[in-house]
Formats: C-alpha cells, sequence, structure tokens
C-alpha cells in the first residue's frame, strides 16, 4: 500500500500541473497533504512533516544554491562565461562542442556536489547555446548526465563516501573504478541518448525557449571580457577548494594523523558552503575590483540571480516537503522489509534497493545511506562479495527513474524551460540509463575483479 500511495500522489501531481495547469509549488504542497493522509500520518504531524521536508531541503542547498547561483552570475555579466565560451568554440569546433560540454562538467562534477556544479556550470552552457544558436537543451542534457554519474559514481560525494565508508570499501580503490564506469556510462546516457531524442522528438530542442531562472543575458566583444585563465580559475575555485578539504580529510583518514588547527582549517574551507563564500569573495575582485567595476554593478548581478531564483527554489522546497513525508510516512520502512532475509546477490541486492527508494523517496543519498543498512548484514554472509563494487551498485541505484519528488528533476525543468513531460522525456530517461548501465559495467567488471 506505501508504493500505491505515492504512485497515487505521483499521479495525482502530474494531472493538477498538466491537466489543471496549477503552480508547481502549490502543486506540490497539495499532493504532500494527500500523500500524508493517505499513509497514515497523524494529522497533527502533517505540517511539521512539510515544513521539515522544505527546511531540510533548502538549509541543504539553499546557502550553496543562492551564493552559486551569485558566482555564476557575476562570471556571466562580467564576460567571463563568454569567454569561456568562445575559447571551448574555437578549440573544440562547433561540431565537438558536446564533447567539451562533457568533459569539463566531468572535471567539476569530480569534486562538486550536483547542484553547486549545476548553477556554475549553466551560465556558461546558456553562452554557448545563445553563441552557436543551438538549445540551450542539447548541451545542458550532456552536462546533467554528467554531474549525475559523478554524483553517483564518485567520492568526495556524500553518498559514495558515506556508503564506502559502511562496507568497509577502500575509498580509493572507489574512486578509479568509479571513474572507468562512469566514462563509458556518460556517453551512452548523456551523449548517444540526447542524440535518440533529437532525431525522434526534434520539438524538444527548440532555441526560441524563454527561460526566466537565467536572468537576462548580456552581448560582450571578446576584447572587453576578462581573459581566458582567471575566467576559469574563478569558475572551479570552489573546485580547487573542495578537492584539498577533501585530499586533507582522505589523507587524514589512510594515515590515521589526530587533528591539529592546520588540518581543520582545511577542513573548514574545503567544506561546500565554505569554498562557495570564498568563491564569491574571490569573484567580487576578479571579476569586478581588478576590472574597476562598481561594487554597486556586482551587487546588482548577485542581486538578479537571486531573483531569478526565487520560485525555483520554492519548488525544489516544495519536492523536499514530498520526500520528507514519504519518509514520515514509512515508505522506506515498506521497501526495507521487502528484503529481509534475501539470498539474492549484494551487488544486485545494493542496486535493487537503492533503486527502489530512490524511487520512491526521490533523495538520491537518503537512498544510498538506507540502503547500507539493508545490505551490511548481508555482506557478513558473503565474505567473498567485493565491497568496492557493491558501494558502487549502490549509487548506481541511487540515481534510478528521476521525476516529481527529486530536486534535480526540478533544476533541469526549471533551468532548461522543458514541460513536465519533456523533462520525463529526457532526464528521466537518462537517469534511468545511467543507472541500469551503469550496474551494467559493474556486473562486467565483478566477472575480472
Amino acid at each position: 500500500m506505501p508504493l500505491l500511495y505515492t504512485a497515487i500522489g505521483v499521479i495525482l501531481l502530474l494531472i493538477l500541473i498538466m491537466g489543471f495547469k496549477l503552480n508547481t509549488f502549490f502543486s506540490l504542497i497539495i499532493v504532500s497533504f494527500v500523500v500524508a493522509l493517505l499513509l497514515g500520518i497523524p494529522a497533527e504531524n502533517i505540517v511539521s512533516s512539510i515544513e521539515s521536508g522544505i527546511g531540510g531541503t533548502l538549509g541543504h542547498i539553499g546557502l550553496i544554491f543562492g551564493l552559486g547561483a551569485m558566482l555564476g552570475k557575476l562570471i556571466a555579466d562580467a564576460g567571463g562565461a563568454h569567454r569561456i565560451a568562445m575559447t571551448l568554440i574555437n578549440k573544440f569546433g562547433e561540431k565537438k562542442i558536446q564533447w567539451a560540454v562533457v568533459v569539463a562538467s566531468f572535471i567539476v562534477g569530480i569534486t562538486l556536489f550536483y547542484e553547486v556544479a549545476f548553477v556554475l556550470l549553466i551560465p556558461i552552457i546558456f553562452t554557448i547555446a545563445k553563441e552557436l544558436n543551438i538549445s540551450i537543451i542539447k548541451l545542458g542534457l550532456r552536462m546533467s548526465a554528467t554531474l549525475l554519474a559523478t554524483h553517483s559514481f564518485l567520492p568526495p560525494h556524500p553518498g559514495a563516501t558515506a556508503v564506502a565508508s559502511e562496507y568497509g570499501a577502500d575509498i580509493g580503490k572507489v574512486l578509479i573504478v568509479g571513474i572507468i564506469i562512469a566514462i563509458p556510462t556518460v556517453i551512452i546516457a548523456g551523449v548517444l541518448y540526447p542524440r535518440f531524442v533529437e532525431r525522434f522528438m526534434p520539438g524538444i530542442f527548440s532555441t526560441n525557449r524563454k527561460i526566466e531562472s537565467i536572468g537576462e543575458h548580456k552581448h560582450f566583444e571578446l576584447e572587453d571580457t576578462p581573459g581566458f585563465g582567471i575566467s576559469v580559475f574563478t569558475a572551479i575555485f570552489p573546485v580547487i577548494l573542495i578537492t584539498i578539504g577533501s585530499a586533507f580529510d582522505m589523507l587524514q583518514k589512510t594515515v590515521g594523523f589526530s587533528d591539529n588547527g592546520f588540518i581543520i582549517f582545511m577542513r573548514f574551507i574545503g567544506n561546500a558552503s565554505t569554498s562557495i563564500v570564498i568563491s564569491l569573495l574571490f569573484a567580487v575582485y576578479t571579476m569586478g575590483i581588478a576590472r574597476k567595476i562598481p561594487i554597486k554593478k556586482l551587487m546588482s548581478s548577485c542581486s538578479s540571480a537571486i531573483n531569478a531564483l526565487g520560485m525555483l527554489l520554492l519548488i525544489i522546497g516544495g519536492g523536499g516537503a514530498l520526500k520528507q513525508v514519504l519518509i514520515d510516512g514509512g515508505v522506506g520502512d515498506y521497501i526495507a522489509k521487502l528484503f529481509e532475509d534475501t539470498s539474492i546477490s549484494p551487488i544486485l541486492l545494493a542496486w535493487t534497493v537503492a533503486a527502489l527508494l530512490r524511487i520512491a523517496l526521490g533523495s538520491g543519498t537518503v537512498a544510498t545511506l538506507s540502503t547500507a543498512g539493508l545490505v551490511i548484514p548481508i555482506l557478513s554472509q558473503t565474505p567473498d562479495a567485493n565491497l568496492v563494487l557493491v558501494t558502487l551498485a549502490t549509487g548506481a541505484g541511487s540515481c534510478m527513474a528521476s521525476h516529481v519528488n527529486d530536486a534535480a528533476f526540478w533544476m533541469v525543468k526549471e533551468y532548461m524551460g522543458m514541460s513536465m513531460k519533456e523533462t520525463f522525456a529526457t532526464y528521466s530517461v537518462i537517469s534511468t540509463i545511467t543507472s541500469i548501465v551503469g550496474l551494467g559495467f559493474i556486473m562486467i567488471l565483478d566477472i575480472f575483479m
């Protein structure tokens, strides 16, 4: 019944948004109330559950999302995004620009959380699409698929890192094998599938879409923009800080030395939120003060970035409300009971449980962490199981079938100006392909490892 109630909630949401044309955030809140009642959550607890879901989701990504958007807007308004875009176009050529997007997204996505990488890269993607007069969706799907794979498979992303620790898998090996799996998976899900969509559903790739989340886009002469080196360095500065923090964290765990002031400081600046604050200050200097642009004009760019994000943040919070209702309603616990006393292979079990939890609950990280508790008892009964591959199988399952209870679904939809139907046909399918293809490569490696 919990799974049935979840399905009813999803169908109702689609009817409200697509049939009755209700505001997306309002629809999410209505469905959250309905599903909460169906799942038997006491009436006096429903509002607190919804508030907890909104606060928990926006509390996790609000700072990163808001400041990340400001950082991206500063780089865009200063002409840095234009410089990066034109350099990539000149180096790769128009025909290979999609590969440039994939490579750039993979490099940035290795260390940056999905949300951070998304809001930093989207202005550059938009600029490239505008200069070449092609659909932002054509490039944005490649970026989204790449970021999804790196987020699901690779440490130091929270799910992969935490589960590797829970299973006792070597994080270094998880990273190396994860990259081996992620590369062909991205090619299939992020490069080949969008080509299929473009061939059979060409209307999705319309170039005349109004995308309010991007904000106003300025035109630049190349000689008036910052240099390529400083523009790239400013854009990837959060990546550098997070990489440094992760490196020190992993080194400490490997070597086993105790905390000291220096290690604590490096871990502090390597935190995603801290790195975005520092990077925004750095961008204010490199994209503004160093180029003698008044602070008032820089802050105007920051304000416009937040103004464009207002409804999107509410929609993401609404998705978090629905997710929390499903968790508090016991959907995850119900799925756990389905797999009690099972004798299935640990790799298949990890993937199946994570996939079901992901579809039901929406959060890939929650699905990943919840799966660990169910799989660990099985691992104790199968000492020959490859812990690295079990970790990666959990990550593959956690990106299965992104839909309306996933914050990333709404980010992709709103930032790329797609309808619900288009987002299901593109991003939902891409996430499903990533999950299934990733599992396929994991099973192949299991034969040889």
